[in-house]
């Protein structure tokens, strides 16, 4: 699961939560970016975003937060995907989103490869189910690589929280 967790909340738990029991998920990494690229610079440095995911999810020991753009020099999906298949030989990889990504899915560097290296676990958010359920990404590849995934909702996002 990658994004800006600015900040992590309850939400992120929850859907980690039900990846796992949905889809028998050994491990779940928050894999914290810098920037962005869609969205505006975040409101807390990327210290705080990571300590803050840390402590959220300390007591869920099949979540690991980390940082990964020193270690692959790039906010790239597609190369944190490349970059843990090569390092875990083997290994069945889960993307999870929101279905608000879904809907510039399309716009990603390299999204057609990121469907073909993993499953992609589009959770639903509320309000934006009918747009990403029409989004190309899921036109194109609804049943093969993707899989879109309702379930009993957190009505919170990191932006609501900033705005507190």
């Amino acid at each position: 699961m990658g994004g800006t967790f600015d900040p992590a909340h309850i939400g992120h738990l929850k859907i980690s939560k039900e990846a796992k029991k949905r889809f028998d998920l050994k491990k779940i990494i928050w894999a914290i970016t810098k920037k962005n690229p869609f969205k505006n610079k975040s409101s807390l440095s990327l210290k705080e975003r990571i300590s803050f995911a840390k402590k959220l999810t300390c007591k869920n020991k099949f979540i690991k937060v980390d940082y990964f753009e020193d270690k692959i020099k790039s906010n790239k999906t597609i190369k944190l995907i490349n970059f843990i298949k090569k390092k875990k030989k083997n290994i069945e990889i889960y993307f999870i989103m929101g279905a608000d990504n879904l809907i510039n899915f399309h716009k990603w560097v390299g999204w057609k490869e990121i469907l073909s290296n993993c499953n992609i676990l589009v959770f639903d958010r509320k309000n934006y189910k009918a747009k990403s359920l029409k989004s190309i990404a899921y036109k194109k590849y609804n049943k093969k690589r993707l899989k879109y995934i309702t379930f009993k909702k957190v009505n919170i996002s990191s932006s609501k929280l900033r705005k507190i």
